[in-house]
């Protein structure tokens, strides 16, 4: 089958192979269906199902798309038992908790961004303000906290006593070479869940993207993240670089995504996305084919399976200007959170490979 006959068979709604691309047994599920026409639409990644029930209130109200999408995510950097962004989010290898964020405006085309931010709950706030008040796009490390000091933003601890914990444990497993010794298993295996990601996944990660569509038409994106667990001080992943865990186009949609933010920022997903919607695709079929470039892209045999495919997952979500959305991932099994006028709930994403069953 060639690659018209394929894009053919995903346009028609009809799951087939991506075998003819040279990687086999892929049957993306038909996850997107169309928001109200020209009404409010929110969508987000698995975590953020609150987050779109908020986002998508406050869209209907009347509020500017990157206003309601930072309400939404607002939740989660708030909120100290999530351990993916925000206060309480999982700390870098030195046990300091990093922060990144960007958001995207539609109407004015542009856009704010922190990387490597401590000491700030909100980043989402801080990225907002950075395009509301400064020329710039993105502000890094100390020099992000200075700015967010400038504008009332206190200094805090963002590392809460669970994520040190889990940091700790982490360290004392690192090495049975090192000076470290682990303590007894204190019979909590959820603390060890945070580390299950399944076969493909090299190290757990944790952000959340939410898109917003008003009622009028109007996009808007913000992407936050504590980033990935563990990392190298001063790592910076897609999450802040715009085009990578976010672009919008006011003419045409938004997109965003979560996962391994590396595969995301050497394939300019989120900005890939938006352009295949432009050429005519819709969210989901746009999404499918971003992630078709992201595997192509990925030839470090480091992060490749036996069989050549990735070791690692990327999820995207998008929404067009008409109010049609997707959401896709290079693993299957996962969900993504969408509200419009039908309310807020998960669906299944679209994939490219079917994981195993064991």
């Amino acid at each position: 089958m060639d690659r018209r006959s394929f894009l053919g068979g995903l346009l028609a709604g009809v799951p087939l192979s991506l075998a003819s691309l040279g990687r086999a047994e892929a049957l993306p599920r038909q996850a997107a269906k169309s928001g109200t026409p020209a009404g409010a639409v929110a969508i987000a990644s698995a975590n953020g199902l609150e987050a779109v029930r908020v986002a998508y209130d406050q869209l209907v109200a009347g509020a500017d798309p990157v206003d309601a999408a930072i309400a939404g995510v607002n939740l989660l950097e708030l909120d100290p038992k999530d351990h993916s962004v925000g206060y309480g989010g999982l700390p870098n290898f030195d046990g300091v908790v990093q922060l990144d964020s960007a958001v995207m405006h539609g109407p004015s085309g542009k856009a704010g961004a922190v990387a490597a931010l401590e000491g700030v709950k909100t980043p989402s706030k801080v990225a907002r303000l950075v395009m509301q008040r400064t020329d710039h796009v993105l502000l890094v490390g100390e020099g992000a906290r200075r700015f967010a000091a400038m504008h009332g933003f206190p200094s805090e601890n963002l590392l809460t006593d669970e994520a040190r914990e889990i940091w700790l444990r982490w360290r004392e497993k690192l090495s049975t070479e090192d000076d470290w010794v682990a303590p007894p298993e204190d019979g909590e295996p959820g603390r060890q869940a945070l580390f299950e990601g399944g076969p493909e996944e090299l190290r757990p990660t944790g952000t959340i993207h939410l898109s917003a569509l008003t009622p009028t038409g109007d996009l808007g994106c913000c992407t936050t993240t504590s980033g990935l667990f563990f990392k190298i001080p001063g790592r910076v992943g897609d999450s802040p670089l715009i085009g990578c865990g976010l672009y919008c186009d006011n003419d045409v949609g938004s997109a965003g995504g979560t996962g391994r933010g590396e595969s995301a920022i050497v394939s300019n997903a989120s900005h890939t996305a938006v352009e295949f919607m432009r050429q005519g695709l819709g969210p989901q079929q746009a999404l499918l084919k971003t992630m078709e470039r992201v595997v192509h892209l990925n030839r470090d045999p480091r992060l490749q399976r036996p069989d050549g495919r990735p070791n690692f997952n990327l999820r995207l979500y998008a929404v067009n200007k008409a109010g049609a959305y997707g959401s896709a991932a290079i693993w299957g099994g996962g969900k993504f959170a969408v509200a419009d006028a039908r309310g807020a709930r998960l669906e299944e994403q679209a994939y490219l490979y079917r994981r195993q069953q064991s």
